[in-house]
């Protein structure tokens, strides 16, 4: 297992993070799973065995039952120096302020995860969504309290756009608050849009990148083909995250996975998870399931590295379309890109 600075800060993090959406399997995130406290620490011992040293959870994850779990897992001890990650923005009650990025709801919220986790520090506290009511400056002064009084290490976001972000930060640097460290985002190779805008801003400006739901659901994971959904797949329970825009482009995607799992010997679970381990900028994949043999299958992508050759392919059948403004710069600025801007247009320079 490799480690990698979580953007610019002096904290490493394992290159696979262990998910917790399957864990307490209430309300909507009984589809994903329902994992309790037995099943889930038997996971994570294997996951900590492996390496893994960062756990992500959310306040929102059936309901507080998976930060609960968390909590009892890790026992108030941290084995192994683990490190644990949470969420808060979405509804966690019936009441006007119960949701949102509001100093009243993030203090209340912070309070009852550390509760919930049985810990007096949250690692890396991360707001799940934006939101669009709250002034910025309050929320990112809540967050700055946070740090200051010792309840929260670090911060960042989660499903941010660009300039969300870039206005965050700005403020971050205006009122010398504490900025981002990371970002959380979803991006695969069946989904690549992060390459627009995230993932240039999250090299241009020093943050950490963790993907959430790397294999797209499972339909990456070389189980589900072209002509037969595998049973009990997400999809198959209703679960429509994320949304398939072009089907056909996925099961080409899919075909080339399983073509290069079998001449490696891998999984096609693993070949996904590799090709984004090894993407600029990507610090960490967030890997979940309900078994061990998930968990111990999508492991085995830490020790895993492609070719030129094989990424190349998978860059070939994958390929996000360069919309505008990126066409333009593509033929009229080529001759003075920065990094960022390469991460996303060097492929296309002849």
């Amino acid at each position: 297992m490799d480690y990698r600075l979580l953007g610019r800060s002096g904290l490493k993090v394992s290159t696979l993070t262990m998910g917790t959406m399957t864990m307490g399997g209430k309300g909507w995130a009984k589809t994903v799973g329902d994992l309790g406290v037995t099943e889930a620490s038997r996971l994570m011992d294997l996951c900590l065995d492996a390496g893994v040293n960062l756990i992500d959870t959310a306040d929102v994850y059936s309901n507080g039952v998976s930060e609960e779990i968390v909590g009892e897992m890790t026992g108030g001890v941290r084995k192994n120096g683990v490190l644990i990650a949470t969420k808060a923005r979405f509804p966690m009650g019936d009441g006007p302020n119960d949701a949102g990025s509001s100093r009243h709801h993030l203090i209340r919220a912070c309070e009852a995860s550390l509760k919930r986790l049985k810990t007096d520090v949250i690692d890396l506290y991360q707001l799940h969504e934006w939101d669009g009511l709250t002034p910025l400056e309050e929320t990112m002064e809540a967050l700055d309290m946070l740090v200051r009084h010792g309840k929260v290490r670090y911060i960042g976001c989660s499903n941010f756009s660009g300039w969300h972000i870039m206005k965050a930060l700005g403020i971050s640097a205006a009122d010398h608050r504490q900025r981002f460290v990371s970002q959380q985002i979803h991006y695969t190779l069946e989904a690549r849009e992060a390459e627009y805008e995230l993932l240039p801003v999250s090299i241009d400006q020093g943050l950490g990148v963790l993907v959430w739901s790397p294999l797209a659901g499972g339909l990456l994971s070389g189980k589900h083909r072209r002509d037969k959904m595998a049973e009990g797949s997400r999809q198959l329970a209703g679960w429509d995250e994320p949304p398939i825009r072009d089907e056909d482009r996925l099961w080409t995607i899919v075909d080339t996975l399983v073509a290069i799992a079998n001449e490696r010997g891998v999984s096609a679970a693993q070949v996904a998870l590799a090709w984004l381990i090894g993407r600029k900028a990507v610090t960490s994949v967030i890997i979940g399931g309900r078994t061990e043999a998930q968990f111990k299958d999508n492991l085995g992508a830490a020790e895993l590295t492609l070719s030129a050759e094989e990424r190349s392919r998978l860059d070939t059948v994958s390929a996000p379309p360069i919309l505008y403004p990126y066409w333009h710069q593509l033929r009229t600025a080529s001759d003075r890109l920065g990094e960022a801007d390469l991460s996303l247009l060097q492929p296309h320079i002849q």
